[in-house]
């Protein structure tokens, strides 16, 4: 099939760009800098160079395609403002262009943070009501409000912490991995969902191609559970390291750094994932979800378990030399 990918170039798109061409599929790219494209090895994809404020590149895009799969986001902003230009008024204009070239399908890529967070034993399911606590949240189930409101085709896929080659969020979590001490928020028993990129963007594919996942919403998780902890000492594993020794951030803490640090970003003008915004989301009990609708209705399941999953990651680390 024709398709067109909006963030292709970065870490969901880049998985997905590949799962598409391996299928066979004609791939467009909306691209920033085609270099980035260069360096992913594309010889076989059509780029459409701008971004998501530049509508005649979108039109570009969408011309000729079946399936638009609409990646590109922003998961770090200055405030909410910023979160919202980008995560709502940026897809608003990829609908528009979608719609004037009348796509069969347009697949969202939202986040768990649309929903919200839960209660440790209890993974969510598309039936419970959304409930953001973060701007990023906000700014991404107000994207998925417009992708319902519009007259053609949709589904709409909330994936939770995803991991895999080229993420440099994950990255992160190995190198506090392989040092003596590591900080994790409250205690470290916050319950995660996860999902390595090629499971989930095997889930993308799905959505956009099974006649049963039109007009709907779907979590898309490995439906085995980690917590913070457990996520540290797994990435330590994957290292061959010794497991760090764990230090324990209590909230009050938690919450005065998160605001201090966030604070200073913001005078300087700067994004940052340290945010007292952010607090809401690192001090959680628990973000956990159940893909089982996906599965019911396309036929999907995650593949890759979490160990040889970081097993695959920390050796692409190494590899390019990230680690």
């Amino acid at each position: 099939m024709n398709v067109f990918v909006t963030g292709g170039t970065g870490f969901v798109g880049a998985h997905l760009v590949r799962a598409l061409r391996e299928r066979g599929d004609r791939v467009t790219c909306l691209v920033r800098r085609p270099e980035l494209a260069e360096r992913l090895g594309w010889r076989d994809v059509r780029l459409v160079r701008g971004d998501l404020d530049d509508a005649a590149a979108l039109l570009q895009g969408c011309e000729g395609a079946e399936v638009v799969f609409h990646v590109a986001g922003r998961v770090i902003a200055k405030d909410a403002v910023q979160f919202m230009t980008t995560n709502r008024d940026g897809t608003a204009n990829v609908l528009e262009a979608a719609e004037e070239h009348g796509v069969s399908r347009f697949v969202l890529v939202s986040s768990l943070a649309a929903a919200g967070p839960t209660v440790p034993g209890h993974p969510i399911d598309e039936s419970r009501h959304p409930a953001p606590v973060t701007d990023y949240g906000r700014s991404k189930l107000a994207a998925e409000v417009l992708v319902r409101a519009m007259p053609f085709p949709w589904t709409i896929v909330r994936p939770p912490v995803v991991y895999g080659e080229w993420d440099r969020g994950t990255l992160k979590v190995f190198q506090l991995a392989r040092a003596p001490f590591a900080p994790v928020f409250g205690d470290g028993s916050q319950e995660l969902s996860v999902i390595h990129a090629d499971d989930l963007a095997r889930a993308l594919i799905a959505a956009g191609t099974s006649p049963a996942a039109q007009g709907r919403i779907y979590f898309a998780a490995h439906p085995t559970t980690t917590t913070s902890r457990g996520l540290l000492m797994a990435c330590a594993k994957a290292l061959g390291a010794s497991p760090p020794r764990i230090v324990p951030l209590p909230k009050v803490v938690a919450r005065g750094l998160l605001w201090t640090v966030g604070s200073l970003a913001h005078l300087v003008g700067r994004a940052t994932f340290l945010s007292a915004d952010k607090a809401n989301e690192y001090l959680a009990a628990a973000w956990t979800c159940r893909g089982d609708a996906l599965t019911r209705d396309t036929g999907w399941h995650a593949k890759i378990d979490l160990e040889p999953g970081l097993a695959r990651t920390a050796a692409w680390y190494r590899e390019v030399g990230w680690l």
